[in-house]
C-alpha cells in the first residue's frame, strides 16, 4: 500500500510492535514521537518519525498531511500526569489549549475521546487498535506452562464482576484480589504500582485482573501488558495474571510467557462477554 499509515506512540513497547507489525504486511509507517514520551527506539522501526512536543497538535496535523496520510492509529501510554503540567512545557498550541478547555473531566476516556474526535475532524481516520495488529490481541485460556490454582481460579470468579464494576467508574483497569479480598484497586499510579502496592499490603498469592472498561472505544487505550507486568508481580510474588481474551494487548509475547514461567506466575486469558455498548468505531 503506497499511502502510510500514521502512527502517533506514547511511552513503553506498544508503538513499536504495532509499528513491526503493519510494516511486516508491507505498509509504510508514518510515526509521530514525543520528546521525553515515545522511545527512541521507535526511529528503527518505522519508515518515518517526527518528533514533537505533546501539545504539539497542530504540527502534527499537518506532517501526517505532508505525508498523505489518511488513517492513523495511536498505541503506548502517555501519563495522564502530563496535564497537571503548564501548557507551555509541553509547547501547547492553541488547538490543544482549546481541546482541554472542552474536557468535562480528566478520565481517560475523556482525553482520548476529545482527541479521537479532533483527528476525525481534520481528516484523519482513527482505526482500532487490534485491527491494524490483530496478532497482538490475547487469546483465551492459559497461556504457557504454568497452570492455574484452584485459589487463583477462585479469585478470579470473585474479582472479575468487581474489576468490571471499577472498571465502569473510569478508575483503572487493573484490581489486584488476594484470598476473596480485593487488596489493591488502580488509580492513576498505573498497574504496575498497584501490584507492588498489593504485595505490600497482603504478601504472596495474589491474582492480578486487568480489563478493558465497559463501553471502551477500541479505537484507544485498550489494556497492554509485557514482562514489565510480570516483573512487578514476580516482587509482589503474586500467582496470577487474568486479563481480557481478545481486548487485550500481550506486548512481547514471547519474552512475557518466558518471563511468568520462569517465576512460576500463571497466565490466563477470560473469554467474559463485553457488556453491551462496547463501541467498535471501524469505518
Amino acid at each position: 500500500m503506497d499511502v502510510p499509515l500514521g502512527l502517533i506512540a506514547g511511552g513503553g513497547e506498544f508503538s513499536l510492535e504495532v509499528a513491526r507489525a503493519v510494516r511486516s504486511r508491507g505498509r509504510r509507517v508514518h510515526a509521530i514521537g514525543f520528546h521525553a514520551v515515545t522511545p527512541p527506539t521507535l526511529d528503527a522501526f518505522v519508515d518515518r518519525i517526527d518528533w514533537l512536543y505533546l501539545g504539539e497538535l497542530e504540527r502534527l496535523r499537518d506532517r501526517f498531511r505532508s505525508t498523505g496520510v489518511s488513517d492513523v492509529v495511536m498505541a503506548g501510554k502517555v501519563d495522564k500526569r502530563h496535564l497537571f503540567v503548564e501548557p507551555e512545557a509541553h509547547h501547547a498550541d492553541a488547538t490543544a489549549l482549546s481541546l482541554v478547555g472542552r474536557l468535562r473531566d480528566r478520565q481517560d476516556d475523556s482525553i482520548l475521546g476529545v482527541l479521537a474526535d479532533w483527528l476525525e475532524s481534520e481528516g484523519l481516520r482513527l482505526r482500532p487498535q487490534g485491527e491494524m495488529a490483530p496478532e497482538l490481541l490475547a487469546p483465551a485460556g492459559q497461556l504457557g506452562d504454568v497452570v492455574p490454582t484452584e485459589r487463583a481460579m477462585g479469585d478470579l470468579a470473585f474479582g472479575w464482576p468487581i474489576a468490571e464494576s471499577v472498571a465502569a467508574l473510569g478508575l483503572g483497569q487493573c484490581i489486584v484480589v488476594n484470598e476473596k479480598a480485593v487488596v489493591a484497586v488502580e488509580a492513576m499510579e498505573g498497574t504496575d504500582e498497584t501490584i507492588l502496592r498489593a504485595g505490600r499490603l497482603a504478601g504472596p498469592g495474589a491474582t492480578v485482573i486487568k480489563l478493558p472498561r465497559p463501553g471502551q472505544d477500541t479505537r484507544y487505550d485498550l489494556p497492554a501488558i509485557g514482562a514489565g507486568t510480570v516483573a512487578a508481580m514476580a516482587e509482589a510474588e503474586a500467582e496470577q495474571l487474568v486479563y481480557a481474551a481478545g481486548r487485550t494487548v500481550l506486548l512481547e509475547r514471547d519474552r512475557l510467557i518466558e518471563a511468568a514461567e520462569r517465576v512460576g506466575i500463571g497466565l490466563f486469558g477470560h473469554e467474559a462477554e463485553a457488556r453491551s455498548g462496547e463501541r467498535d468505531r471501524r469505518r
